[in-house]
């Protein structure tokens, strides 16, 4: 008889890699908090509600809207109320200086002429006049004159109010017109806000894409376990049945086949161990990825990978992608953004309008200086204008660095729509290739199947060697394991088809799900 020529370690690769192409280790499972047995939408459920990245992108978008508050707060009047006590060491004063007055020397001229001059009675003695008495009175014109005099005044200390005062005021501040600079502010924060939103999209759909890939992955891990122990039960069958065909002594079947069937049966004994190892990782990365606790195993509901093959066309896809992929988002946010960078710096090309008011009133025991009813209490308004002549270039320049960034993200978005484009048809391609290969593994599976069957048959009556059939159900578990992780390429394919494109398109990719 020839010796088993079948390369064993293909077998293991396949049944030992694939379910960890891309799970991620699970962080132990020497304790549990018990299983749980989901579907698929459960998961997801649960993942939005509690894998922490979501929330880290919600507070993002929380906070480029109050961003944005604060930008459209300019548009309104700023107003402000203050009171307090001030209590000082001493009175305040002003001391005005000692100064001197000098008076030029001068002729003051009286001209002549006459007064009526009353005399009152017995002005010059009693009886005399006995009446009071009008008379006039001539007086000649004459001439005083005067020389220079200096009349000095000494310094004053004029206290200005007391020490202790009471006061409450307002004021308010209003920008009525700004060349467009608050609404450049404006712009360039919703901009910011869009692109938070975008960033949190980009979030959920990463965690939507990855919760399906792990998910498909676990089921893939208990697949292929389930098949490593069916495949081992079918060799100790085999096993048996050559070991008594062996001990008969029929002559079909020698030691050397016995040995090389122990043999096969053992290598996929020592494969079963680390598969089951690979469905506890996968279950375990699944419950840690929807945002339970380590110790937690997530158990998949759903049987088999489900496999839909897609009926849309690539431009249905491209076009999709250009509406809502988050990269797609964030430039246009992007560009908004940068307008409203270049509004803000051309507003330096205008005045700006303002109004402001105050109203105060003081308390204070005292009533002169500057604690007089006048200064106590009063208000004021005024309009103010500031009008730019030059600036050295700054506004110029300033607008210029915008239009310089609008033009540069203009060229990145007509990149992107590029790149969109061609990754997204190098998937598509990749997907209709991974049908293909779905279709052929799937009726290389059906024929192994049917081999292994006729082969076992022949075996029992003596007209196939035994290397033959260890030969057919060892390659029967190797092509169902090529067609299981065939079926779960092509689903991880959608998925991340599903992240590009940035809208879920399950409904096109599965009409019937």
């Amino acid at each position: 008889m020839k010796r088993i020529r079948l390369p064993i370690i293909c077998i293991v690769s396949v049944l030992t890699v694939f379910p960890l192409a891309d799970i991620p280790p699970a962080f132990g499972q020497t304790q549990t908090e018990g299983s749980q047995v989901l579907s698929l939408s459960e998961c997801l459920r649960i993942a939005m509600e509690k894998n922490h990245s979501r929330p880290a992108s919600q507070f993002a978008v929380a906070v480029a809207e109050a961003q944005h508050r604060q930008a459209l707060a300019g548009y309104w009047p700023q107003i402000n109320a203050q009171g307090g006590i001030d209590e000082m060491s001493s009175s305040p004063n002003f001391v005005y200086p000692a100064s001197a007055m000098e008076i030029p020397a001068q002729s003051i001229t009286v001209p002549g002429g006459a007064a009526i001059v009353t005399i009152p009675a017995n002005t010059f003695g009693p009886g005399f006049p006995p009446v009071a008495v009008q008379m006039p009175v001539s007086f000649p014109g004459q001439t005083v004159t005067t020389g220079t005099q200096v009349f000095p005044i000494p310094s004053q200390d004029v206290k200005l109010m007391n020490p202790a005062t009471e006061s409450i005021s307002g004021d308010f501040k209003w920008l009525l017109f700004d060349g467009g600079m608050r609404k450049g502010y404006s712009e360039q924060s919703l901009g910011a806000v869009s692109v938070a939103k975008a960033e949190a999209r980009r979030t959920d759909l990463e965690l939507t894409e990855n919760v399906i890939r792990i998910y498909y992955g676990a089921v893939l891990a208990r697949q292929l376990h389930q098949l490593g122990n069916d495949t081992l039960e079918r060799m100790e069958a085999t096993l048996k049945m050559t070991e008594s065909i062996y001990k008969d002594g029929s002559g079909t079947v020698n030691k050397a086949d016995y040995l090389d069937n122990k043999v096969v049966t053992e290598t996929v004994r020592s494969i079963v161990a680390p598969l089951e190892a690979n469905e506890a990782s996968a279950e375990a990365a699944l419950a840690y990825t929807i945002g339970l606790s380590w110790k937690s195993t997530v158990i998949p509901k759903d049987e088999t990978v489900p496999f839909n093959p897609y009926s849309g066309n690539l431009d249905d896809l491209v076009s999709t992608a250009y509406e809502f992929n988050p990269d797609w988002s964030e430039i246009d946010a992007g560009l908004k953004a940068f307008e409203g960078e270049r509004a803000t710096a051309a507003s330096g090309y205008f005045p700006k309008i303002g109004l402001k008011g105050e109203l105060h009133k003081r308390w204070n025991s005292y009533g002169g200086g500057l604690s007089t009813s006048n200064n106590k209490d009063g208000w004021s308004v005024d309009l103010g204008v500031e009008v730019p002549i030059f600036d050295g270039f700054l506004t110029r320049e300033r607008v210029a660095e915008a239009r310089a960034k609008i033009n540069q993200l203009k060229e990145k978005k007509l990149l992107l729509a590029e790149g969109l484009g061609l990754q997204l048809r190098s998937m598509f391609q990749d997907l209709g290739a991974s049908e293909k290969v779905v279709q052929a593994t799937q009726d290389a599976d059906t024929a192994a199947k049917d081999d292994a069957e006729l082969t076992l048959r022949g075996y029992q009556t003596g007209l196939v060697a035994t290397e033959k059939v260890i030969r057919a159900q060892l390659q029967e578990a190797l092509v169902t394991a090529a067609h299981d992780k065939a079926v779960y390429d092509h689903m991880a394919l959608q998925a991340r088809i599903d992240l590009m494109v940035g809208k879920s398109v399950q409904a096109e990719l599965n009409p019937a799900r």
